[in-house]
């Protein structure tokens, strides 16, 4: 995608482009070419062919252009979502961020860089945006100028267009991973380590109350799909997500999705209405992609009310942090409880906060995993049981650091133990570095 082109050969490209989507308007409605009645095949070879016949008998083409690259650059245009074709389709890129028609970003290995691909105007991104959008059954237009989508392939889009968006339209695509990561991923690529994941295996396994916290882009979603697979295949899981991004391989699991308003704006069904509505279905652990609002509280009563492993994420930089979070979301539930009978729900129904951080070279790491151990005065108490220190940057610019225990021994374990389970303790040993 991102080959060496010289600025010249762009130019050429960018100009035999324009002028071969002129040719095809203008030869499609000289022989008045019914695209409505075509089905998506059939539109993608009549389009191609009429290219490639412009291609072929167009003396106006710059010279030495190289014309299957035109063609293709066209067709994906005409018919497709235009450079965000190749785009897509390379499974290097993990996003996708079109600030304006002619600056394109790309997420690769975790480091954003510019591309030196583009649309051919402002004109050719709202149709992408519109092509996206429309089996869908929503629009964006002035009255809709926002959207929240998703692709055939489950990736995440995200567009605006003026007037909120003062530069043009925008977009912003989360590829969706075809290849579901899996916990000896993270161990190799050191995000955590084979103990604490261990640890982190037990507590899901043991019907652990788990809260992933973390920035945007931090690895949430990914964490929350390797430990919901923990989850013992004899249970009834229902999944409450967004967008659906969770792959569990249990036999047992129902997956509901929220859904935005319609074109009359009506019809929206929200997180919060999810929650509440999967408490009747019998379920025995709850797993809700992220929990952004009212439905904090509903999560809440649910891990209090018997739903035992239950999970959820949010977004915070710290476990502290993600205390606060959630007795924010709970407030906006609407109910007016006072924050001392918000803090005992906290307190009493989740165990286990994991904390996941992005860091500047790119790479994710759990930082923290965190136990609640009940209140002390009208303040919730927090344990660390694993930490990330970070140590500085190698010489390749990579974080260097390690993971370490704190000597804290975690209620989960305890009661393992009194149980007459076997546990490996040696993992908590103060400072062992793991």
């Amino acid at each position: 995608i991102r080959d060496s082109m010289s600025d010249s050969e762009r130019e050429k490209l960018a100009e035999a482009r324009n002028l071969v989507q002129k040719k095809l308007l203008q030869t499609m409605d000289l022989r008045r070419v019914d695209v409505s009645r075509m089905n998506e095949d059939e539109l993608r070879t009549t389009t191609a062919a009429l290219i490639h016949e412009i291609i072929a008998t167009e003396p106006g083409l710059p010279t030495g252009v190289d014309k299957a690259r035109v063609a293709k650059a066209v067709l994906d245009e005409a018919v497709g979502l235009g450079p965000l074709e190749d785009l897509l389709a390379d499974p290097k890129i993990s996003e996708i961020m079109v600030n304006r028609y002619d600056q394109i970003y790309i997420e690769k290995g975790g480091k954003l860089t510019l591309s030196d691909i583009t649309f051919s105007g402002e004109k050719a991104v709202v149709s992408a945006i519109e092509r996206i959008v429309a089996p869908l059954g929503r629009r964006i237009d002035e009255s809709s100028p926002m959207v929240d989508a998703r692709l055939k392939d489950g990736s995440r889009v995200n567009a605006v267009i003026p007037p909120l968006a003062l530069k043009g339209a925008n977009i912003t695509i989360r590829k969706f991973s075809k290849s579901k990561l899996q916990d000896t991923d993270l161990i190799k690529f050191g995000s955590v380590t084979k103990e604490i994941m261990e640890f982190m295996h037990q507590a899901v396994h043991h019907a652990a109350n788990i809260v992933i916290s973390g920035g945007t882009g931090s690895g949430k979603t990914t964490l929350l799909n390797v430990l919901s697979n923990y989850i013992p295949e004899d249970d009834r899981i229902i999944t409450v997500e967004d967008a659906a991004e969770l792959q569990l391989g249990q036999p047992h699991v129902v997956s509901l999705e929220s859904r935005p308003p319609n074109v009359e704006g009506k019809g929206a069904v929200t997180i919060r209405d999810l929650v509440k509505n999967c408490l009747r279905m019998r379920p025995d652990r709850i797993v809700v992609g992220e929990c952004r609002g009212g439905e904090a509280l509903d999560m809440l009563q649910a891990m209090n009310t018997g739903h035992d492993g239950s999970m959820t994420t949010a977004h915070a930089n710290t476990p502290r942090d993600c205390i606060a979070r959630l007795e924010v979301m709970t407030l906006m539930s609407g109910l007016d409880l006072p924050i001392r009978a918000i803090r005992e729900q906290i307190s009493s129904a989740v165990h286990i906060i994991i904390q996941q951080s992005r860091f500047p070279d790119g790479s994710r790491r759990v930082t923290h995993v965190t136990e609640i151990v009940g209140m002390e005065g009208d303040m919730i108490q927090l344990q660390d049981i694993f930490l990330f220190k970070m140590e500085g940057y190698g010489p390749d610019g990579k974080i260097r650091g390690k993971f370490i225990a704190t000597g804290a021994i975690p209620e989960l374990y305890q009661s393992l133990q009194e149980r007459g389970i076997s546990v490996d303790l040696s993992i908590f040993q103060k400072d062992r570095v793991l």
